[in-house]
């Protein structure tokens, strides 16, 4: 096996967030379901830019939040995703950049601008997100740099890589690579409308071993295998996965493997703010954990500390070094 020059590799949708805190009278009447992520088009996306009030914008994307959460974490990061060669694009690849992430994917220089996300944080802290995804769409093959992928401890795919076509075919061309390296490869169910519109497709990959591990909250588990049972969604879950990580909020997390669960607590919160990238730090702690060879009771306490960091303040990117929080909590980094 070669040698290996990122500890993970995200490939996602790159995506830039438009926050703002809002309250559950304008989700109604802008049509929205509380808590979901819904594709828009350009028209969409302007009119609810108009409408919402003071806002809040940063670098995002889902897989890119874990993969900056794996930086902080210091372990070494790289990530796969397309923007165009506008404003907002330049602003997204100085900022990942400048969180020691390596990223190479060539900007586009024509067709849809750089995607966005429109995220309404209600009071309870739940986030309901409408997303334009622009040039994340254009992400193809072409740009899966099969040396990158081949020199990747873990490559990690997010669920919302299934709605464009082209990125599709990145997905499994990765997965590809980094099977023939020897390589392990990571899937994030993304969210529960997600597991809605292709369910059958991830039961297929996760049974065909075309991804080894797996993230999932309890509603995406619970869509996922279309019952309202928790135990019976885990046990099946347990059968269709090499390892199987469920997030389980202020319960913690559950990692199944083989005959094995292993239970461990969420971290203690003083607030919570926004939830927007609990799933993806989450990801990013118990990522790292496993590269550094912690078990995995170690591995998702640092999930649960890289969560709790980044649900106590507005947007989904951590704002400490999780590298020192880790050492201060006396957790394997």
């Amino acid at each position: 096996m070669s040698s290996v020059t990122y500890d993970v590799l995200g490939i996602g949708n790159a995506i830039f967030d438009v926050l703002v805190r809002t309250d559950e009278a304008f989700l109604a009447a802008q049509a929205m379901t509380k808590g979901s992520m819904a594709l828009i088009d350009e028209a969409r996306a302007r009119a609810i830019y108009d409408a919402m009030g003071p806002a809040t914008t940063m670098s995002g994307g889902s897989a890119a939040n874990t993969i900056v959460g794996v930086a902080s974490l210091g372990a070494r990061a790289a990530y796969v995703g397309k923007v165009k060669d506008d404003e907002v694009g330049r602003a997204y690849v100085h900022d990942i950049r400048a969180a020691r992430v390596a990223f190479d994917t060539p900007a586009a220089a024509g067709g849809p601008a750089t995607g966005c996300s429109y995220i309404l944080v209600t009071p309870d802290g739940e986030r309901t997100m409408n997303t334009y995804l622009g040039a994340a769409q254009e992400l193809t093959p072409a740009d899966i740099d099969a040396g990158q992928i081949a020199a990747s401890g873990i490559v990690y795919l997010e669920g919302y890589l299934w709605d464009p076509q082209s990125a599709k075919q990145a997905f499994l061309k990765a997965s590809e690579i980094a099977h023939a390296a020897g390589r392990k490869v990571a899937l994030t169910l993304s969210d529960s409308f997600c597991v809605d519109r292709y369910r059958d497709e991830f039961l297929d990959l996760m049974r065909r071993k075309v991804v080894d591990i797996v993230f999932a909250n309890e509603s995406e588990l619970h869509s996922l295998y279309q019952t309202a049972d928790f135990d019976t969604g885990l046990g099946a879950l347990r059968k269709d996965i090499g390892l199987g990580v469920v997030t389980r909020s202020e319960k913690g997390c559950l990692v199944v493997e083989d005959g094995r669960t292993t239970e461990v607590p969420a971290c203690p919160v003083e607030q919570l703010v926004d939830t927007t990238g609990a799933g993806d730090l989450f990801a990013a702690g118990f990522l790292v954990g496993l590269v550094r060879g912690a078990g995995h009771a170690d591995a998702g306490r640092l999930g649960a500390l890289a969560a709790a960091e980044v649900i106590q303040h507005i947007g989904a990117r951590p704002q400490v070094s999780l590298k020192d929080l880790a050492q201060q909590n006396g957790l394997p980094v």
